[in-house]
């Protein structure tokens, strides 16, 4: 299988696009270790992939904390040995405008969004460096990254943040041999489209002003952005470095 022995770490794998990412790694041969800060939903996924035949491992971890992102690559490479593959997709989303977010909600989205993908990449970074053998790591972008919204400020300023993060993290790490991309998904069904809607006031109500904004008239599928993901971390995306890669339905576009 194209990812067969390769050690893959996704961050935000216990829900949505992350699960999807640990499941789709898992089928293709690779060992996953399952990220996240939700236990329940994280050891869930992990079980899924064991019992599916696949190598799973849960790690608690505050991506937003520094001991807790060491303590999680100790825990990585005592059980795998190695670090191949970095998946930063664990996010914080919050419908809120700049009026109503607090200066304690907006540090949190970008303690988790964008410190936890600096943290991660880091010491993932020095790991891979270490190990002189190259690797890939993809970063959790947003079409909220270059468009504008009247909600979600926190999480836009993430998203932007993480796109440019990228494209310095590329140029920083090519003479190692690790490319560094992001996908940058539209609007995906998952429960943080619940969540948003739910914060207009009605879920019904949101999902369909949400809805309406799409020019396929559908929401994305975790596994289509998966797919994605998994391209920019094998090797067929070999000669790609620092792109920022729109998977939005062609929102972006029109």
């Amino acid at each position: 299988m194209k990812f067969s022995g390769k050690v893959v770490v996704v961050t935000g794998a216990a829900k949505g696009i992350g699960k999807a990412v640990a499941l789709l790694f898992a089928e293709a041969g690779a060992k996953v270790a399952v990220v996240d800060i939700d236990e329940t939903e994280g050891k869930n996924t992990s079980d899924e992939i064991i019992k599916a035949g696949g190598e799973a491992c849960f790690i608690h971890c505050d991506v937003g904390s520094e001991s807790n992102v060491l303590r999680m690559i100790a825990e990585v490479t005592q059980t795998f040995g190695t670090i191949d593959i970095l998946i930063n997709d664990a996010a914080l989303q919050l419908n809120k405008g700049l009026l109503d977010t607090s200066t304690e909600e907006f540090q949190r989205v970008l303690d988790v969004n964008v410190t936890g993908t600096f943290l991660c990449t880091r010491e993932v970074a020095k790991l891979m460096i270490a190990q002189n053998k190259g690797g890939a790591i993809v970063n959790f972008s947003s079409t909220f990254a270059v468009v504008g919204s009247p909600g979600y400020l926190a999480y836009h300023a993430s998203k932007g943040a993480i796109a440019s993060f990228t494209r310095a993290v590329a140029v920083a790490l090519l003479p190692y041999g690790i490319r560094v991309n992001a996908v940058a998904p539209g609007t995906t069904e998952t429960p943080g489209l619940y969540d948003g809607a739910r914060d207009t006031g009605n879920l019904e109500t949101g999902l369909a002003g949400f809805l309406a904004l799409q020019p396929l008239k559908r929401f994305g599928r975790p596994e289509e952005i998966a797919e994605v993901e998994l391209m920019f971390a094998s090797d067929e995306a070999s000669f790609v470095y620092g792109a920022v890669w729109m998977a939005d339905g062609a929102y972006t576009i029109i």
